[in-house]
């Protein structure tokens, strides 16, 4: 069993080696002067977010963005609350998400393009924050480069729990993973809280079509059609000044159920190293879950699992670290322990999602 896990720790090794050398391959976007000129639509799928929407749109009136470039579309899926809006100096307005797939946010955003009338859109969620250069480094970078999609990071608002550090740690990895990949020219995955894309290139590629039974992966399953047809267009924007904000969950089963949301549309990627990246992270954190279970049942020298775990932290952490400094440029905190739980979530995440169901605001999604 040694032999067997060790050579699967190799490969691992292998693997986040290339994301580590892919996320350098990355550089960082500097900001010139250039005035702007993008126009852009803010899509914003919301369900009950009453409480979320009124920071979102504040942190929008403080874009430092010229108000006639820019308009917000909120999509209400069907909430049970009321929310208005008015008083601000830019363009925002709500409109009823119209079903017509098993996606919600999927449709929501194909309702939203019925009324854009700006050439990019930039989607992200009712739970974040954006930062006054948003819109301006994505101009930026469009102006600069021939991109017709334009992914960038995101991270957590966390406040002083184990909870939030774990979920930090974990979307940290998913981050760096992300960058990486872009970096080896292999983008599969990104995340809708904060994804722009060409409306003409949306329609082009009639949209969500194709993937739409499945509830979740609006972002991924979209960059990976693009990545396929258009590789050249699909560009990663690593800028301090583009990192949306958003917030962890509060509580474990929420968490769960994010997670198990994530997982369950590995399957359907379109993305072949995708997959086999999905496969080799999950093989990694399985056997680290077998090896411990191994020292318990006293069938693993002890020596042996020690020598396996460091290993295997001392791989994440390098990519961990060089990409928490970029999202947060501050000391990651309970490093340890998340890494020695991390692995049995996951395992167990990644088990439920092939066959349990999960829910999603107050809705049951299966397989």
């Amino acid at each position: 069993m040694s032999f067997v896990l060790f050579a699967i720790l190799s490969i691992y090794a292998i693997t986040i080696g290339l994301l580590i050398y892919g996320f350098f391959k990355i550089k960082k976007h500097q900001r010139t002067n250039l005035k702007p000129q993008t126009s852009f639509t803010i899509i914003v799928p919301f369900r009950n977010e009453a409480e979320n929407l009124p920071n979102l749109l504040a942190s929008i009136s403080k874009l430092n963005y010229p108000n006639d470039l820019f308009e917000v579309i909120l999509v209400d899926d069907e909430s049970d609350e009321n929310f208005q809006v008015s008083g601000f100096r830019f363009e925002v307005s709500i409109i009823d998400n119209i079903r017509v797939s098993n996606s919600p946010k999927k449709d929501a955003i194909t309702t939203a393009m019925q009324h854009v009338k700006t050439d990019w859109v930039i989607t992200t969620d009712a739970d974040c924050i954006v930062l006054e250069n948003w819109l301006l480094a994505f101009d930026n970078y469009i102006q600069e480069n021939q991109v017709s999609m334009l992914a960038g990071a995101v991270t957590y608002d966390c406040k002083n729990s184990f909870l939030h550090y774990f979920q930090q740690l974990d979307l940290t990895s998913l981050q760096g993973a992300t960058i990486g990949s872009f970096g080896l020219q292999k983008a599969f995955m990104c995340n809708g809280a904060n994804f722009a894309y060409k409306k003409s290139l949306f329609q082009k590629l009639n949209g969500f079509d194709g993937n739409d039974k499945i509830a979740s992966g609006d972002d991924v399953f979209l960059l990976q059609k693009v990545a396929n047809l258009y590789p050249n267009e699909v560009h990663y924007l690593k800028s301090d000044e583009a990192i949306v904000l958003t917030k962890p969950t509060e509580d474990w089963k929420s968490l769960f159920y994010q997670r198990v949301r994530w997982a369950a549309k590995t399957s359907s990627y379109q993305s072949m190293f995708g997959k086999i990246l999905g496969l080799i992270v999950f093989f990694g954190n399985l056997s680290f879950a077998i090896g411990f279970i191994g020292l318990i049942l006293k069938i693993w020298l002890w020596e042996f699992f020690v020598l396996f775990a460091f290993l295997k932290f001392a791989i994440d952490f390098r990519l961990l670290y060089i990409t928490n400094q970029f999202l947060t440029k501050t000391r990651m905190k309970s490093v340890l322990l998340s890494s020695l739980l991390y692995p049995f979530f996951s395992s167990a995440v990644a088990f439920y999602s092939l066959f349990g169901s999960y829910k999603w605001k107050n809705r049951t999604f299966s397989k």
